[in-house]
């Protein structure tokens, strides 16, 4: 401080102030010329006097307060009326940004019909950033300083003028350069010394507010209406702490607000936010956050009816509306949910903003100075069946808040159980470090505490631990301090949590369908917060899952569609078509993040434009990449679940099934190939269906849009035993069969079901009963046997001779040279009162399958069908003597997109959206 005390006495001849070289002191009339019944606090510090005087005590840098001001007792003192005539309000320094911000913020309080109102006022946006700047560019010796200090002073030249005029602009003028002047001075005082105390900084940053707090009041009387300004230096007492924050004195405040009050009574007062002095008279500041705990402390010494933050948001959000776009704003919160919320990094208050007011039960109302409309959130102690607007069902959880860039230490031991003191010399470790803990975890065993600290912090911490616990480790007591990085906390915060049931399962469930691994968890007795610890990268993907959940938005899913031919095009049509409805009916959003064929695909970062996907995939398509296709899909982070559909019948798409599902991407596909291939592949495949929390469905693989799958599930799951099932699986073959009657010849109802597309572009993929034989293994893994494709017996259409024909072409013309085996077949049956069926059968009781062309009655449900169907007959325990019959279109594009939909809706309720 010496250095520094000399730099000033150095300096005091660059003081352009008209003052005397010997200390006297200071009264009313010497200093400021506004019409103000006191003065700036720099004159009251008699700083320049001081100086010359070479004065070098700490204590004597800064001048009393009570020594800088003689009252003059002649005057009458008025008590100050305190309690709810009082109302506070406080604005931030986005709320006095500019000229037409300050006249909008005199307009707010000039409309506020409050018998007494008192204004807290932060510095104009970025003047804080730029005067702590001023202080760093001294202390650092760069002569810029001074050009920096002349922004500052244009900045509020310029505002004052578009704001003020007459007397109320030349006092303001007149002191602003006076403040500038001894700004400069000071300034050139650290540019000499080189460094900055902290009473040192506190003052010159404190100028903002001050000068922020006189236009405004100039404003207010502009209007003709009562209006005092005022240093909270004057007022407001605070003991700082050890851990750089403070404490404020409330008596000694009390009674310096009163004497203030007595020499100063107003119906409006405009105080300065952020600053405060020491019980020794230093100017101080109240930290970072600073003026709504000022409010809050003046509130609590007014007894206000209430407190008002103004600020650019239209109130406490359920979320971060930047991370969860369907966050609501929120009616009310309780002291103790938003001092959870604030705690965890929620847009709320200070924490400590709270504190002044709850004690006097003062609610806290957040408005948005930029939407008067909005009624904000009102903070206060909760309400009997207090319920929220908006919401569907009570949210018990009220809101929900993140913390980034954390890390975890573990540290891991069966030495530390039962052994006293283990936590206090972990965590005096931690303090020694000057670290933050941010939370806490310990299992009952006592075999390992963790706990989450900033990742800057980490390093120093595990390094402390490991030389406090080194005896201990070389020892084995301890076995490891092991360091989890690139974390994340997400708070679940709502006093109604506590003692009900449930939430806690609902929160996790939520996390788990969102594939989201938990790595740490705490909650306190309270219950008002559970806290979990996920991986950074799941952070915003956990947020949007877990809200979804208990604020019933909007479910969203991001859909990458592979094979955009017939079946895939048809889909994505539908989507495009019921997108509207399902958003608004049943908050589901279905955002299709990609396409891709086998050539070409489409990727983007909102969501393909359905409406012209073809023209998008011509103009903006790029060469098709499988893995950095399912990469952006999944990639992105701000929606919290995927799922991929294959509409391809390629095996080697359907290879990657297992590690999409494992990677926490959900399956839905027609395609036939991985239920029907390998069964160690397909079990392993089940296995981890079963484990997880990803869904895999695949009801179109058989019988397109007809429940087959589902309702065989559906019988298994209740109970039921399954005997038998038989169908005729494929639309191609049931078309033919029903129309191969009469005299007509095989080939001629082939060639026409192939006019009509009924058939692939080779029909002997169909002739060949392939097809049909997938399906059959699929249903009869479904039922419990483990059958390969390779042991079913099918018999094919397809003629011996035709099956090595080189094209559809070659074989479409020879066909007709076959007719007379099938048509001799087709006279049998009809002899015999019966007609021909292509079916597929899986006997259960057998354990075995088959594929072949069978006889059936007339009057069997077989023999009933027409055009494309597909029928299939469930025989079971319980419907052992009548079977239960699924019957329907079994193919077709717009079907069988139907069945993969339907999937889709299925899953999207699974995920939490309303079903």
């Amino acid at each position: 401080m010496a250095s520094l005390s000399a730099a000033i006495s150095h300096s005091s001849s660059h003081v352009a102030l008209a003052h005397s070289t010997k200390p006297k002191k200071i009264y009313h009339s010497q200093c400021r010329t506004l019409p103000l019944p006191h003065r700036s606090f720099i004159c009251r510090m008699s700083f320049v006097s001081r100086w010359n005087s070479r004065d070098k005590s700490n204590t004597r840098v800064f001048a009393s307060v009570k020594e800088g001001i003689l009252l003059d007792e002649s005057v009458e003192k008025v008590k100050l009326p305190i309690g709810d005539t009082w109302s506070v309000h406080k604005f931030g320094g986005t709320c006095v940004g500019s000229s037409e911000r300050i006249k909008n913020v005199g307009d707010v309080i000039l409309s506020d019909d409050s018998e007494r109102k008192l204004v807290i006022v932060s510095a104009m946006s970025k003047v804080t950033d730029m005067m702590y700047d001023l202080i760093n560019r001294a202390q650092s010796r760069d002569e810029s300083y001074i050009s920096a200090l002349d922004a500052v002073l244009d900045k509020h030249r310029s505002t004052a003028l578009e704001l003020l005029n007459g007397d109320e602009l030349g006092n303001f003028l007149s002191e602003l350069h006076h403040d500038i002047n001894n700004l400069k001075a000071m300034l050139r005082a650290i540019y000499i010394a080189g460094h900055a105390t902290e009473s040192f900084t506190d003052f010159v940053v404190g100028h903002g507010e001050l000068w922020s707090a006189q236009m405004l009041s100039a404003v207010v009387r502009k209007n003709g209406i009562d209006c005092k300004w005022m240093d909270t230096r004057e007022v407001l007492i605070v003991n700082p702490t050890s851990t750089n924050q403070v404490d404020p004195d409330y008596l000694e405040s009390e009674k310096r607000l009163e004497r203030w009050y007595s020499h100063n009574p107003a119906q409006i007062i405009i105080a300065t936010g952020f600053i405060a002095s020491t019980p020794q008279n230093i100017p101080t500041t109240l930290k970072r956050d600073g003026s709504d705990f000022s409010a809050a402390i003046m509130g609590a010494l007014f007894r206000a009816r209430q407190v008002t933050i103004w600020t650019d948001v239209d109130g406490v959000y359920s979320a971060d509306p930047r991370k969860v776009s369907e966050a609501v704003i929120l009616k009310t919160l309780s002291y103790q949910e938003a001092w959870e919320m604030s705690y965890f990094g929620a847009n709320v208050l200070h924490p400590r903003t709270i504190i002044p007011v709850m004690q006097y039960n003062i609610p806290i109302i957040i408005r948005n100075i930029f939407n008067l409309s909005a009624p904000g959130t009102k903070i206060c102690h909760p309400l009997v069946d207090d319920k929220e607007d908006n919401q569907p069902l009570e949210s018990l959880v009220k809101g929900f808040a993140t913390i980034d860039n954390v890390a975890l230490i573990n540290v891991e031991g069966t030495g530390m159980a039962g052994v006293p003191g283990t936590a206090h010399a972990i965590f005096g470790s931690v303090k020694d470090v000057g670290a933050n803990v941010i939370m806490i975890s310990q299992a009952s065993s006592e075999h390992s505490v963790c706990f989450a600290v900033p990742d800057k912090e980490v390093k120093a911490v595990a390094e402390a631990l490991k030389s406090r616990f080194r005896q201990a480790l070389d020892a084995g007591r301890l076995s490891q301090v092991a360091i989890v990085p690139n974390c994340s906390i997400l708070a679940a915060v709502g006093q109604k949590m506590a003692s009900t049931p449930g939430v806690s399962a609902t929160l996790f469930n939520a996390l788990a369908k969102a594939n989201i691994n938990v790595r740490a968890i705490a909650q306190g007795c309270s219950e008002f917060n559970i806290t979990v610890v996920v991986k950074r990268e799941d952070c915003i993907k956990a947020l949007r899952a877990v809200h979804s959940r208990f604020y019933l938005s909007r479910t969203t899913i991001a859909v990458g569609i592979i094979g955009p031919g017939l079946i895939g095009s048809t889909l994505l049509e539908q989507l495009k078509d019921q997108a509207a409805v399902l958003k608004e009916e049943f908050n589901i959003d279905l955002r299709v993040m990609g396409i891709t064929g086998s050539r070409t695909m489409l990727l983007s970062e909102a969501g393909v434009d359905l409406s012209g996907w073809r023209e998008l995939q011509k103009e903006k398509g790029e060469v098709a990449d499988l893995q950095k296709f399912v990469q952006h899909v999944h990639g992105n982070h701000f929606i919290p679940n995927t799922v991929l559909v294959d509409c391809t019948a390629d095996s080697v798409i359907a290879s990657h099934y297992y590690d999409w599902l494992r990677r926490g991407i959900h399956v839905i596909t027609p395609n036939k190939k991985a239920n029907s291939g390998p069964l160690d592949q397909y079990l392993k495949l089940r296995a981890l269906q079963r484990q997880s929390y990803t869904h895999y469905f695949y009801e179109a693989t058989v019988g397109a849009g007809l429940p087959i799958i589902s309702t065989l599930r559906g019988l298994l799951e209740t109970g039921d035993k399954i005997l038998r099932i038989e169908g005729i699986f494929s639309g191609t073959l049931s078309y033919i069969f029903n129309n191969f009657v009469g005299k007509r010849a095989f080939s001629e109802v082939v060639t026409e079901a192939k006019q009509a597309g009924f058939t692939e572009p080779d029909p002997r993929d169909d002739l060949s009963g392939t097809d049909v034989a997938r399906k059959v293994i699929i249903l009869a893994r479904e039922s419990g046997l483990r059958l390969e494709l390779s042991g079913i017996p099918v018999e094919s259409l397809v003629p011996e001779p035709l099956r090595a024909s080189a094209s559809a072409e070659e074989f479409m013309q020879q066909l007709p040279h076959f007719d007379q085996e099938m048509s001799k077949k087709l006279q049998d049956a009809e002899d015999a009162g019966e007609v021909l069926r292509y079916v597929g059968v899986v006997d259960v009781v057998n354990q075995k399958g088959v594929v072949e062309l069978q006889r059936y009655k007339k009057d069997h449900p077989f023999a009933q069908l027409s055009g494309s169907d597909n029928i299939i007959a469930f025989t079971t325990t319980r419907y052992k003597n009548q079977p239960l019959i699924v019957r329907g279109p079994g193919a077709g594009a717009q079907v069988t997109a139907g069945g993969i939909f339907s999937d889709i809706l299925r899953l999207a309720s699974y995920l939490g959206a309303p079903s």
